[in-house]
């Protein structure tokens, strides 16, 4: 008898703790924060591409292994799974999407020939190689099969070249000597060849400044960059379309990158660089450093510094972040490919276009625990959706923007990409409180009061600004999900393998712009016009 009373007191102890629970996180979520973006409709303080949005395939075997994780897959470009409906469909889904191929062992990869007699063998694991892998090969006939894949898919793709090919490395890591493009002239004449469309070649991975296993001297870059530009003018000459020249693939240096740039400033058009600004793949801290707006704000200081390195260099080449996974090594299961990752990544993508940033390349499209799509069944993680809505709803033109609130929400805006208007992307790293937004835009600079446009949420209607919504959350509110919810609706690929439609929901104007707690809203209002996004401007200016 004794025992069952135990049982019954320790059960209602149970029932009465998680009543308590309950109430308090309904107190918690009940917590509601006004705040007030302004915004300035003037003019743009940046402009991105059209295709901003980019992401990366790899190299890397199912034999790369992280902290005891072998996370890739067949996700290598040498046996990526080219029939899959679903990945067909994720691309295409974007029209274009930017595809930037290369990564560590591109600077070990070797390009088949048409008159090579030696078997074009894959990367083997050796850990007394540098990056722990033997050299691999890529072959015509895979070359061939990719070409096919992205034509079919309309991506737009840039192509990292072997950079240490020709070169010798000292004990230190030190890469001495000129490239040997030999391989590579060949590899690119056959490529023209065959018609197929390639949107930038790019020389190196991460082997600026320090380097990774290797390093090259900004002299010696900034040279073989120049026979770069000079071979593929000589290849492309009298063709439609000249690619672009992208070097150098690697994380900022403040002084390695000046040297660089002004050195190959004539055969250089886009500066790529890399971040991976959340932590390692083995950080036990990932999560708070992902929704803390201090630990993303470190970034900025990158970005403006590369932005004023490449306009003080008198060049006309543009900055890209040519690979950017927040959490390096693989990433890390269960962050990366969870709905908790957006909110890094999503605001990245806002932070660097203020920046003047052109494109913006995830690591990875699939590969790794920070691929947008699954490595194994190809479908969404929570990161695409962001992306894909991104990349219909922000267009080219950045506005100055200045929220007056929480440090915990984070705003961002641009003209709308497909229509008259603006369009905002709003993240609320708060877990428990709901933040309403009202808008304050400015319309004309004048030397005395600014004109301004308030809307407010006063119930006055007249204005009739009305709102497109598009509210993400994680499905029932687990920031480590894999499943993502738009306005309240799982979003699922269908059995064809098609992707969900990103359906908006209209919203009264009179309304406030309610962000809830932990979560991101891209916001579309075509009725506000602002001279920044007036046509003339989108096209000229």
């Amino acid at each position: 008898m004794a025992s069952l009373f135990r049982c019954f007191l320790g059960l209602y102890i149970f029932l009465l703790s998680l009543y308590f629970s309950q109430i308090s996180k309904a107190e918690k979520s009940s917590i509601v924060e006004e705040g007030i973006l302004y915004i300035d409709g003037f003019s743009s303080i940046a402009k991105i591409d059209e295709d901003f949005i980019c992401a990366t395939l790899d190299w890397w075997p199912s034999s790369k292994c992280d902290y005891g994780t072998c996370s890739w897959g067949n996700a290598s470009l040498l046996n990526l799974d080219l029939r899959n409906k679903v990945f067909l469909n994720a691309i295409r889904a974007f029209s274009p999407l930017k595809i930037r191929l290369g990564g560590t062992l591109q600077d070990k990869v070797i390009y088949q020939t048409k008159h090579d007699k030696e078997p074009c063998t894959p990367f083997l694991r050796n850990n007394t190689e540098m990056f722990g892998f033997s050299q691999g090969c890529l072959p015509l006939s895979r070359w061939d099969e990719l070409n096919k894949f992205f034509k079919k898919t309309g991506a737009k793709i840039t192509f990292g070249l072997n950079a240490l090919n020709g070169k010798t490395i000292r004990p230190d890591g030190t890469a001495l000597g000129d490239w040997d493009s030999s391989n590579a002239v060949s590899f690119i004449r056959y490529t023209v060849s065959r018609g197929y469309t390639i949107h930038g070649w790019e020389l190196g991975n991460e082997l600026n400044g320090n380097g990774i296993g290797a390093a090259i001297s900004a002299d010696q870059y900034s040279s073989d960059v120049i026979a770069l530009h000079k071979l593929v003018h000589d290849i492309y000459k009298g063709k439609d379309a000249m690619p672009l020249i992208l070097a150098p693939g690697g994380i900022f240096d403040a002084v390695w990158f000046p040297k660089f740039i002004n050195k190959a400033a004539n055969s250089l058009q886009v500066v790529t660089h890399h971040i991976y600004s959340v932590g390692a793949g083995n950080d036990t801290n990932l999560v708070q450093k992902i929704l803390d707006p201090s630990h993303l704000d470190e970034e900025s200081k990158i970005l403006r510094n590369l932005q004023g390195v490449v306009r003080n260099s008198g060049t006309s080449a543009v900055a890209w972040i040519g690979e950017s996974g927040g959490v390096f090594n693989s990433g890390r299961n269960r962050v990366s490919n969870r709905f908790v990752s957006s909110f890094w990544y999503l605001d990245q993508l806002g932070m660097s276009a203020t920046f003047d940033t052109k494109a913006y390349c995830r690591q990875t499209l699939v590969g790794g625990n920070y691929g947008l799509l699954n490595t194994t069944t190809f479908h969404p993680n929570p990161d695409y959706y962001g992306a894909l809505l991104w990349h219909h709803l922000m267009g080219k033109n950045v506005l100055s923007t200045h929220f007056l609130g929480t440090k915990k929400l984070r705003a961002y805006a641009h003209c709308s990409k497909s229509s008259e208007g603006i369009a905002l992307l709003l993240i609320n790293m708060h877990e428990g409180t709901t933040v309403n937004i009202s808008l304050s835009i400015t319309l004309a600079n004048t030397n005395e009061s600014p004109a301004l446009l308030q809307v407010t949420n006063d119930q006055n209607s007249r204005h009739g600004f009305e709102r497109e919504e598009y509210h993400l959350t994680a499905k029932n509110g687990d920031l480590h999900s894999q499943k993502v919810l738009l306005n309240g609706k799982e979003l699922n690929v269908d059995h064809f393998g098609r992707i969900p439609p990103m359906e908006s929901i209209t919203v009264n104007p009179s309304d406030p712009i309610a962000i809830a707690p932990l979560s991101i809203v891209f916001v579309r209002i075509p009725t506000i016009q602002v001279p920044a996004c007036s046509m003339f401007t989108r096209e000229y200016m």
